[in-house]
């Protein structure tokens, strides 16, 4: 679905750094590639692949991250020197969903139940597509600053590939960090920003609960596990929500439920999956040792022993005011002040929120909704999930307006 968002207001009279239109195809074709291919967390081999041979191409020199998945690659930087300071990264993520992909276009994913329904391909075609235009204005002295492009695998797998990407050193040299994620709601041409939290944390929760067992003529002598499993998922986020601030979002939602396998057996065993969030990160500290309380509360209101796997997730993004204006006066930039609106915090996980536990940055919702296109929006994480593909012409345009504006050069953070 492709509809070639144009600037309205001349940006380009503005700023460098224009897409032309043929490599504006060829980002499209290279994203309906990856669309076609997609690939889990960690395993993004062919993917990793591709991003690097076009770099390649460009004259740069990516560098694949120790694991084989993932890879970073310097722009500005002389042969053999180093950044005259902190560098302004650019970060991408790679990898797929487990879902089956449902549409009918002739990029469907050809791969049985993997799917690019989170707009990863785009974030992908829109880092390698600003890399080649900065790469340019590097040749010709326009890149005022040294910018760092992160192709990071593994968002979707908990705790995310951002720690892993952290530690082999992705952020070595960085001073500050920008990123995108696909917005279905807003229309293409536009951003979503937000000062402060502009996501939510989310961790995992894992419950299993056990009894004796027995006959359902007879549950008065036995641990009725169903029912204390249900209470579980009623009671708990009930009791959570009158011991926390209510302001602080905290959400725990179960997804799976599984109990017994006769209509007349008391099972000896259930498990409960679900997700614990919360917009507020002091709140989101305090979590576990509260769902903890709480679960083994209700399991022993039940005579049910309770066994529980919490598994830390994200922190909220958190986006610093300085960076949260330069994507804002990126946008403004090439599009008009019409072309930025405030979005509201979501409760959705990022992983790029553990970048900002380290550098300032912020992330921005790109619009990926077709102007003048009703009824609901295609929600992410659904395999009907698709873009109108002019919003990769918009955001090669933020990030090379981002990176023309940036001023951060100093001292690193």
């Amino acid at each position: 679905m492709s509809r070639d968002a144009e600037p309205e207001s001349g940006p380009d009279a503005l700023l460098p750094g224009a897409l032309p239109a043929q490599l504006n195809a060829e980002l499209i074709a290279f994203r309906r590639d990856l669309h076609m291919h997609p690939e889990l967390g960690n395993q993004e081999f062919r993917t990793t692949a591709a991003i690097k041979e076009r770099l390649e191409r460009e004259g740069l020199a990516p560098r694949v991250l120790p694991a084989g998945t993932g890879l970073i690659c310097d722009i500005g930087i002389p042969d053999g020197g180093t950044a005259p300071g902190p560098m302004l990264a650019l970060r991408a993520d790679i990898d797929a969903l487990p879902i089956p992909d449902t549409k009918t276009v002739p990029y469907r994913s050809a791969v049985p139940d993997r799917a690019h329904a989170c707009g990863h391909d785009v974030h992908t075609a829109i880092v390698l597509g600003t890399g080649i235009v900065l790469a340019g204005l590097a040749r010709e002295g326009l890149l005022p600053h040294p910018v760092r492009l992160i192709f990071q695998p593994a968002e979707e797998v908990l705790p995310g590939g951002a720690t892993d990407a952290i530690e082999a050193g992705v952020l070595d040299g960085v001073g500050r960090i920008i990123g995108v994620h696909c917005d279905p709601r807003v229309d293409v041409g536009r951003i979503g920003l937000r000062q402060g939290a502009i996501t939510s944390a989310c961790d995992r929760l894992e419950i299993s609960l056990d009894g004796p067992g027995g006959h359902t003529a007879r549950p008065h002598l036995t641990t009725d596990l169903v029912t204390a499993a249900a209470r579980v998922a009623t009671d708990v986020p009930a009791l959570l929500s009158r011991r926390v601030d209510a302001r602080a979002g905290l959400a725990v939602t179960f997804g799976r439920l599984h109990a017994g396998h006769a209509c007349n057996v008391v099972p000896q065993h259930a498990e409960l999956s679900g997700t614990v969030r919360c917009l507020d990160l002091d709140t989101w500290r305090r979590a576990p040792d509260m769902v903890h309380a709480a679960v083994d509360e209700v399991a022993a209101m039940h005579r049910a022993k309770s066994a529980i796997t919490y598994v830390r997730g994200v922190p909220p993004v958190v986006n610093e005011p300085a960076m949260t204006a330069l994507l804002a006066n990126a946008m403004t930039a090439r599009r008009g002040t019409e072309s930025v609106e405030t979005t509201e915090q979501s409760l959705g996980g990022e992983d790029f929120s553990w970048y900002l536990e380290h550098l300032p940055g912020a992330l921005a919702r790109l619009g990926v909704r077709a102007a003048g296109e009703t009824g609901l929006p295609r929600d992410l994480h659904q395999g009907d999930f698709d873009v109108d593909e002019g919003a990769i012409r918009v955001g090669v345009e933020l990030f090379t307006a981002a990176a023309l504006l940036d001023a951060g050069a100093g001292t690193l953070a």
